[in-house]
């Protein structure tokens, strides 16, 4: 399993309820119908940081969601909420544990 982590500075913090309506309603749908997806959260930091992570099956899976994210903000018009492009972390999950279940 692969995981990827975008941290989105400077976001326009008049926005985050108009973000988070946005990624609930349209782009969550449709990441969550990519092939290899299992995972996705968002989460809220201080001082206009958000971050979001998704885990996928295939590191080519995962590396598509980055490409979707990157067209979705432009097709939803978000560059302004969204300044600054993501800083993006990726890779193999090596170490999981979800309802009591272990993998290392």
């Amino acid at each position: 399993m692969h995981a990827t982590i975008r941290r989105y500075e400077g976001i326009d913090q008049g926005r985050t309820e108009e973000l988070t309506k946005k990624v609930g309603e349209s782009l969550l749908p449709r990441l969550s119908e990519m092939p290899g997806f299992k995972s996705y959260h968002l989460i809220e930091a201080d001082n206009g940081v958000m971050s979001s992570i998704d885990f996928f099956d295939t590191s080519v899976q995962a590396d598509e969601s980055n490409r979707f994210a990157a067209t979705w903000v432009r097709d939803e018009k978000l560059e302004t909420a969204l300044p600054n492009p993501p800083k993006v972390t990726g890779g193999e999950v090596i170490v999981e544990r979800t309802n009591g279940l272990a993998r290392v």
